[in-house]
């Protein structure tokens, strides 16, 4: 679809989703661990959503990658979904759902850091310099004021690190597929990434024994209700708009949704689950933020000569 084609009215619902769903999951994940371990809980999450994916995939007729990709994106996927959305579960059992959201925020920082191919690009540019700054400044201050003043149990600070961590497997494994995703559709390729990702989990659930003691019997409806939530809307409806959007939107539009996802996980952890927010966590966010826009400066000055030319 081109961007004369594209309604406004579903321009908007897509935006919504990547804003107002994703920063949503993070509140759906603190449902789902009522009552699943975290590696069941996305373990499950991962092998629906691919399923389901895989199966309109395999409706529409479209081909799979070639061998070589098959193994690549089952890697990615697993770096991403796993070692980033995994741990987060994990860590959810000792922070707060908004706290691991401002962490993750990190990622479009973290993503520079490792992008040594552009090193030369990124930093001969001041905003890029000085967002990376900022935004590392936000992290320490979030570290030491946000999470050890709010939680100063051992293991807050542990899971934060894991956290950040996370963020740090979720674009390594960005980087594998930036430029070999191959002819296969975004959606083949995400029903390969999410399907290597549920059996990763699954093989890592059962190696820490989160099946013992467990029963599906004893699974609160919240439970049920945070994990469908993160099958339909995080890991379906959202991720297919954000593919969609980048078929039509520049990066650095789309890319927004770093700044609203924090704010919003932030939001409903507060209103729904009675989450502490202090004012220290507030003013780290705001720093972070300020961190990733500067980055994104550079993005939005070529998209406007784009547009003036």
């Amino acid at each position: 679809m081109t961007k004369k084609l594209a309604s406004p009215l579903l321009v908007a619902f897509a935006f919504f989703n990547i804003y107002i769903i994703w920063g949503s999951t993070y509140l759906a994940v603190a449902y789902g661990l009522k009552s699943f371990p975290p590696f069941i809980l996305v373990g499950l999450r991962y092998l629906s959503a691919g399923l389901l994916m895989l199966a309109w995939c395999k409706i529409k007729r479209e081909k799979f990658p070639e061998k070589k990709l098959v193994i690549r994106h089952a890697i990615s996927g697993t770096l991403m979904l796993v070692g980033g959305t995994g741990m987060i579960a994990w860590a959810e059992q000792y922070i707060s759902s908004g706290q691991a959201a401002i962490l993750v925020a990190t990622e479009p920082l973290i993503f520079l850091i490792l992008d040594r191919a552009n090193w030369s690009r990124y930093f001969s540019n001041k905003y890029i310099i000085s967002g990376l700054l900022i935004g590392f400044t936000g992290i320490f201050l979030f570290l030491k004021l946000g999470v050890a003043v709010a939680n100063p149990s051992p293991m807050a600070t542990v899971a934060s690190v894991v956290v950040l961590f996370s963020a740090v497997l979720w674009v390594l494994g960005s980087l594998m597929i930036k430029d070999n995703k191959g002819n296969s559709t975004s959606t083949m390729n995400a029903s390969i990434q999410l399907l290597a990702a549920g059996v990763a989990s699954a093989i890592i659930a059962f190696a820490k024994s989160e099946q013992v003691g467990f029963a599906f019997a004893d699974v609160s409806w919240q439970a049920w209700g945070g994990l469908v939530f993160l099958i339909v809307f995080g890991s379906l409806l959202a991720y297919l708009s954000f593919v969609w959007l980048i078929s039509i939107k520049p990066p650095a539009i789309i890319s927004t949704h770093t700044y609203v996802n924090p704010v919003v996980a932030v939001f409903l952890g507060w209103l729904l689950i009675n989450e502490q927010v202090n004012s220290a966590q507030l003013i780290c966010l705001f720093v972070i933020l300020i961190g990733i826009m500067l980055v994104n400066v550079p993005g939005y000055l070529r998209r406007n000569r784009g547009l003036a030319e």
